[in-house]
Formats: structure tokens, sequence, C-alpha cells
């Protein structure tokens, strides 16, 4: 299998990937430094010396659009501007410009007046119209960069192109949310603040992690042949697989139409569909895990860190997904080594883009060790949170509130301020290298 991605620095595709890669360096800059603040507001001791409580749940709805939300679906954007056609650019520069300007507003929502935050799953939000307009403006414009990657990324002949079909098949996911959040809207009507919201963003957030997932295994894929390993599989047996693991999402039109949106259970078909529909991704998840280790002797490479790191911490969060019993910090532990698994991932796919973008590549031993830094505090991070969610803390509150009256707990809080502060680290160094490249002269 090969990627056959033949990006030069400049065209329509590569200044799209660029101009989409620096909005997401720009979301992880706004969501880094309100992690900061997060991290110490649950931390013991520090906590007392900074009263952050009432800030807490205002920056952590942020942090987590920012992180998840934007950096994502920007990075999404790179990947299907890189592996799409040159045509349709408007529509391509329009979203860029739209969810630009949507995550300026929406970092800055936070210090106007009457943010009050609801910390509902998914796409959480602050009660305020400011913050609200930003949700529009981005979705409007990562709504244009969807429907151009489904014109420009489908692949002909269908299954020769397995990346240019995983990245379309993301594509559809994203679709497929962005339509399930418009429908939750437009039928389910207003109630009680936090489970209103839960409900609106329940179906298209789950759908959302298929795209995550699928785009995940593509960066694997293509970090692993962008290191002279490419998949033992031929080009039509890998395209299969990817149509396999985006089977499920043929059930999403079904639940809509077929059960009221908002009810009980509408929402249990979309939990089950995380249950059911998951191991499909388990043939594509194997293959990675092959590649991973097809790649061991390759010595000096960012992009392979990256692959070990994301490996690790998505394998982690997947177990841990199977461990929650109640409501507690075993939950945010769970989808946080997913959650980063994914962009650990994206981080290695930044570090093969680089050059191809027209961009220098990526050396030295800050940028070699970055994704093992940033890992292992993830690693830390979350093993301290679910050392603490087996022994009660609960989830979603800061300072007096977590009650960490026994030394387990306060040891297991203490690994997950550690492992974040650790963690933020890792992520700076991300950033700075990848400004430092991004920053300096074209390489050609």
């Amino acid at each position: 299998m090969n990627t056959q991605v033949t990006l030069g620095s400049s065209g329509t595709p590569a200044a799209l990937a660029r101009a989409w890669l620096w909005l997401g360096l720009m979301a992880l800059v706004g969501s880094g430094l309100l992690a900061i603040l997060l991290v110490l507001s649950r931390t013991p001791g520090i906590q007392d010396i900074f009263p952050l409580k009432e800030f807490f749940r205002a920056a952590l709805v942020v942090h987590v659009d920012l992180s998840v939300a934007i950096w994502f679906m920007a990075f999404a954007a790179v990947i299907w501007s890189a592996l799409g056609s040159t045509g349709l650019a408007w529509m391509g520069w329009s979203g860029f410009v739209l969810a630009a300007l949507g995550t300026a507003v929406m970092t800055v929502s936070p210090f106007f007046p009457g943010a009050e935050p609801v910390l509902n799953n998914y796409i959480p939000v602050l009660q305020q119209p400011l913050f609200f307009a930003a949700l529009w403006i981005c979705g409007a414009g990562f709504g244009l960069a969807v429907l151009r990657a489904l014109i420009t990324t489908w692949p002909s002949p269908f299954l020769a192109e397995p990346l240019r079909l995983g990245a379309f098949l993301g594509a559809i996911a994203a679709f497929l949310a962005l339509a399930a959040f418009l429908w939750s809207w437009s039928v389910v009507p207003r109630i009680e603040e936090k489970i209103y919201y839960e409900v609106l963003f329940w179906g298209g957030g789950h759908v959302l992690q298929f795209q995550h997932a699928l785009l995940m295994v593509l960066a694997w894929l293509w970090i692993a042949d962008y290191l002279g390993r490419p998949s033992m599989a031929s080009p039509r047996a890998l395209s299969i697989l990817f149509v396999v693991a985006a089977v499920p999402l043929l059930a999403v039109p079904l639940f809509y139409l077929g059960v009221p949106p908002g009810s009980l259970a509408h929402m249990e078909l979309f939990a089950k569909l995380m249950i059911w529909g998951h191991p499909y991704m388990g043939p594509l998840i194997l293959l990675g895990a092959l590649s991973l280790w097809s790649v061991r002797g390759v010595s000096g490479s960012p992009a392979k860190s990256a692959f070990v790191a994301s490996f690790t911490l998505f394998a982690l969060g997947g177990v841990l997904g199977y461990m929650i019993q109640g409501v507690n910090v075993v939950i945010p532990a769970h989808y946080h080594g997913s959650t980063v698994g994914v962009t650990l991932a994206f981080m290695g796919l930044v570090y093969v883009l680089l050059p191809a973008l027209g961009y220098a590549k990526a050396e030295g031993r800050m940028a070699l060790w970055q994704p093992y830094v940033y890992g292992a505090g993830q690693l830390i991070h979350i093993l301290g949170l679910a050392w603490s969610g087996g022994y009660g803390v609960q989830r979603k509150v800061a300072g007096a509130e977590q009650a960490l009256t026994t030394l387990p707990q306060k040891i297991g809080m203490g690994m997950m301020g550690l492992g974040g502060l650790i963690a933020i680290i890792g992520g700076l160094i991300f950033v700075l290298v990848c400004l430092k490249i991004m920053s300096a002269r074209k390489t050609r």
C-alpha cells in the first residue's frame, strides 16, 4: 500500500492544508493555557492557593471545545485538503475563514458577561449569546469543509486509494454528525438546560467518534508508509476494511427516523451503537498494531514516537471504557485515553506533512521526545484519574467539592495533577516545534 500523496508547496490542497493546520495549532495554544488553570484547580494543596473553583467550569467548557471539537475538526480538514483534489477552492477558503472567526469568538467568550457553563458531554456550552454565535459560525465553517471533502476526496476507482477512501468515510461521519446536531436542535423541546444540551449533542457526538477513529487509523497507516513500512494489506483489502469500519454509520439515519430524538430510547440506541459499532473497527486497529510492529526498527523519527504513544494511550482508553462503574473520574480517564490517542496520531501526521506542505522537516531531540513527554504525562494523568475513580472521586468538580478525604484519593488526584502538568509541557513543546518550523521561510 502506498499513500500516493504528491503534495507540492503550492496549489489549493497545500495552501488549504497549511491554513487549517494553523487554526488547529492556535486552538491547541488556547486549550493549553486553559489546561494549566484546570490542573491547578484540582491538584491537592495547589487548589487552596489558587481558588479557581468559579472559573473552573467556564474554563473547562472552552478547553474541551478547543482541544477536541476545534482541533479535531481543523485537523480533519487538513487531511481532507491534503488528500482531496483542487476543485471548489472558494468553498474551502470560506469554510476556513468562518471556522477561524468562530474559534476566535469562542476563545474570548468566557470573558464577557453571562458566561454560565453547562458541562454536558461532547460539546459543553456557555449559556451566552456570544458563545452560541461562535458555535454557529464554527459549524457553518466546518460544514463547508465537510461538503467540499465529500466531493473532492471521492476515490476513483473506489477501492484503489485506501487513504483517500478513509478520508472520504471520515467526511461521511462528519456530515452525519452535523446533520444529527441540526436535526436534534430542530425537534428537541427546551427542557432543563443541562439535560437539553446533553440530549442535543448526544447523537452527533457519538457519530463524531467514528470520524475521529477512522482518521486516527488513517494517520497511523500514513505514518507507517512514510517510515518505509507500508501496510501488508493490498489497497483493495485495506479499502474494504475502511468500509467495514464505517458500516455502523448506516444506522444513524434510521435512529433519527425511527425514534424521537431526545427520548430515552434514542439515547440508548446511540449508547448501543458505541458498544456494537466500534468493534467493526477491530480489523483496522489490528492492522494498525501490525504497522506499529513493523516500524520498531526505525529510529530518529518524531512521527514514530507519536505512533507508539498514540497506540498505547488509545488502547488504554479502550480498556478503561469497560471499567466504568458509576459517575466518577474513571469516565474522563477513559475518554482522555481515547482522545489523546487521536491527538497523538494527528501530531505524528503533522510531522509527516510539514515537509510535504513546504516547511522544513521536524528534527532534533525536542521533536523526537515530544510525543513521549506528552504521552507519558497523559498516562500518569489517566492512571491517577482511574485510581481516584475507584475510590469514588466524582467528575466535573474542583476544589473542596472533590471531597478528597482519604490518602488514596489524594494520591490519585496528585498523580492526575503531576501527569497533567507534564502533558501540558509536552503539548507546549509540540506547538513550539511546529511554530518554529512554520514561521520560518518555506523550504521550497
